[in-house]
């Protein structure tokens, strides 16, 4: 079955063949980590985490690369403001990324190549865009020359003029264009500097992909992804500058995700609606944020709500209760994934809600079958689950599992048992509000010929 995937470049969807048979390199643009990860640098992380577990069931080797930018103005300006070392604030949010991401079920790159161990590939490709004509050196800065590469504004499709005219640019005397961008820039006292053939400096931040994909997964790759707010300028420069500097496509397929909006409005500091993953992590489980972020088509916009979690977390829980009815039946049978429906979604551009949709109809059907047919269903719909990340844990973990603040589970099957002694004793009002007090705090029962299973609502 082919793979579907919808190249930025061509503006329309492609089928995907890779450079090298059987081998995928995919690259992602990853965290500046100076603060802790928003939902909106998630869904990135989440959609292309999905891709990677697709890609995984067509081709023998996928390499997924995603960067950690740690040199930044503002990593700088985070430990000016902390009074402490840029070490120690990119450390703690590289470990707290990681940590938030895997919250989500995101599977680590199999590369995550750190920008200051990289710095020797940056000027090495600096060097060579002077030496063919696109950089020049002025006042301690070095920059591209935009208009030395004809079909700058290719990847956005917009002429350089039309690209100026509504971005913001940096206007400095020492650039012979306005749109000319910075690739390397001297370093003031106490910022961090590498010695370099243009004086003490630091990268600019355009220059740290592609040296970075050149050095870790060669000249070509296949896969570029990122939020779509990266088109341009970052990824339009990346394409000019790799182009320049070795000629060849640099990459085949450019996959933006849309952005994310709180509650109806674009999420920004100004609003005071910046919702990060750890804040959310608090309230909602890191499988509901993962399922919410694959509840829209990653290409359209995604309206991020409370109503939008606690429908997504419902959902999950109604497929764990699917799940836990047939927690009893082994498996032990390969699904063959041609032709089903969940994975014909996924190969059509990563069409996560057709996949949701179809996940739903395997949990019905699951749910009425006969016990014949239970296992291949079972099979099918666990298999669904993981390629997108989900129903990775074991039914009564998800239903029961305790976040500290409510009744604990003991005190929940003591509760039951004092239930079924009262329906013994013929007590039913007794046994009714037992009922009501464990509702009251959160705990669903469910009576059945087998006994009594709870979960947590």
């Amino acid at each position: 079955m082919a793979l579907k995937l919808y190249n930025t470049l061509g503006g329309k969807k492609e089928v995907f063949e890779p450079i090298e048979p059987g081998k995928v390199k995919m690259y992602v643009c990853g965290p500046t980590v100076y603060n802790l990860a928003h939902i909106g640098n998630a869904r990135p992380v989440v959609v292309f985490d999905t891709l990677y577990r697709l890609l995984q069931t067509h081709f023998d080797e996928v390499i997924y690369a995603r960067n950690i930018t740690d040199v930044d103005d503002k990593i700088i300006a985070a430990a000016r403001d902390g009074e402490r070392s840029i070490e120690s604030v990119t450390e703690e949010f590289t470990a707290k990324y990681r940590e938030d991401m895997g919250e989500l079920n995101a599977l680590p790159p199999d590369l995550e190549p750190h920008a200051t161990h990289n710095i020797k590939p940056m000027i090495a490709l600096t060097e060579t865009l002077i030496d063919k004509g696109h950089a020049y050196a002025a006042e301690g800065h070095v920059l591209f020359a935009v208009e030395s590469m004809e079909d700058y504004g290719k990847l956005s499709g917009r002429s350089l003029e039309d690209m100026l005219a509504g971005a913001r640019v940096e206007v400095a005397s020492y650039k012979r264009h306005p749109g000319d961008f910075v690739l390397w820039k001297p370093a003031k006292d106490g910022e961090p500097g590498w010695d370099s053939p243009w004086g003490y400096g630091r990268p600019g931040w355009h220059l740290e992909c592609s040296a970075m994909i050149r050095e870790h997964l060669g000249e070509t790759i296949d896969i570029h992804g990122g939020g779509r707010d990266l088109i341009f300028p970052h990824h339009e420069n990346e394409i000019a500058q790799s182009r320049c500097a070795h000629g060849g496509d640099y990459v085949r397929y450019w996959m933006h995700n849309a952005y994310i909006d709180i509650d109806g409005e674009k999420m920004s500091k100004s609003l005071g609606n910046v919702r990060t993953v750890r804040d959310l992590l608090q309230k909602y489980r890191g499988e509901t944020l993962r399922f919410a972020l694959l509840s829209a088509h990653y290409r359209s916009p995604l309206n991020f709500s409370a109503e939008v979690l606690d429908q997504a977390d419902a959902t999950l829980t109604g497929l764990y209760n699917t799940l836990r009815e047939v927690d009893d039946i082994p498996l032990d049978m390969e699904v063959q994934l041609a032709g089903e429906p969940f994975y014909e979604a996924l190969n059509d551009d990563l069409n996560t809600p057709v996949a949701i949709a179809e996940i739903h109809a395997l949990a019905k059907q699951l749910h009425k079958s006969g016990d014949a047919d239970k296992p291949a269903l079972k099979a099918k719909l666990l298999v669904a689950g993981n390629l997108l990340g989900i129903l990775n844990q074991h039914p009564e973990d998800w239903l029961q599992g305790d976040n500290g603040e409510g009744i604990s589970a003991a005190d929940v099957e003591a509760a039951i048992q004092a239930r079924q002694d009262a329906k013994a004793a013929r007590d039913y009002a007794r046994a009714d509000a037992i009922r009501e007090e464990l509702l009251v705090q959160g705990v669903v029962l469910e009576d059945s010929r087998e006994g009594t299973k709870w979960r947590r609502s």
